[in-house]
């Protein structure tokens, strides 16, 4: 089993936010999966499904995100997932935007939300999903950027970049993170479709 987690602010206000990418993979990978059923429980929505055989179980904190890892926590507790079998999917300042990234543990760089799931879960050697943001042009305050809702034309290639989350999180369920980075930190939707 793994525990796939979208980060984001829970409420309409912050919806189309970027720092909210993480729950709108999530949504996305509910979909593919014909999951309709999201049940609040761990002080989050959660839902269970099958992606390719595995069984996964789909959880958006509902926390508001600097407090993520309770609702984490409380899932992991619940179904016994272990750590290496966690992945969380977030916005990243420092990836553009339409470029991704899989890693397996590293620091929070800033994050708040992976700040709290690495400070409540057993430590930072969970996976991340890192979906780019890009930082804001001028020295703008990133903390308004990613408050901030996408823009005109990203929220035009919005639907490839999730596509390709999505694709990146069955990649990783189906045959571990080391066989998915390869496969997916090469490419990005944008660089592909430049080809």
């Amino acid at each position: 089993m793994w525990l796939v987690v979208g980060l984001g602010n829970p409420g309409p206000k912050y919806a189309r936010h970027r720092h909210n990418v993480g729950f709108m993979v999530l949504d996305r990978l509910a979909r593919h999966l014909g999951v309709t059923d999201f049940r609040d429980k761990f002080r989050g929505l959660f839902a269970r499904g099958q992606l390719g055989g595995t069984d996964v179980v789909l959880l958006a904190p509902q926390t508001f995100m600097n407090l993520s890892g309770e609702s984490v926590q409380a899932a992991m507790s619940f179904f016994k997932v272990p750590l290496e079998r966690v992945v969380v999917v977030h916005d990243e300042l420092d990836l553009p935007f339409g470029r991704m990234r899989l890693k397996v543990g590293g620091g929070a760089a800033g994050h708040n939300g992976i700040r709290s799931v690495t400070n409540l879960c057993g430590g930072p050697d969970f996976c991340r999903l890192r979906v780019g943001v890009g930082r804001p042009a001028g020295g703008r305050d990133p903390v308004g950027h990613v408050l901030g809702d996408f823009s005109t034309q990203e929220s035009a290639e919005l639907d490839d970049v999730l596509e390709a989350a999505v694709s990146a999180l069955t990649d990783l369920v189906q045959h571990g993170p080391e066989v998915a980075m390869n496969k997916h930190n090469r490419n990005s939707p944008r660089e592909v479709s430049n080809g």
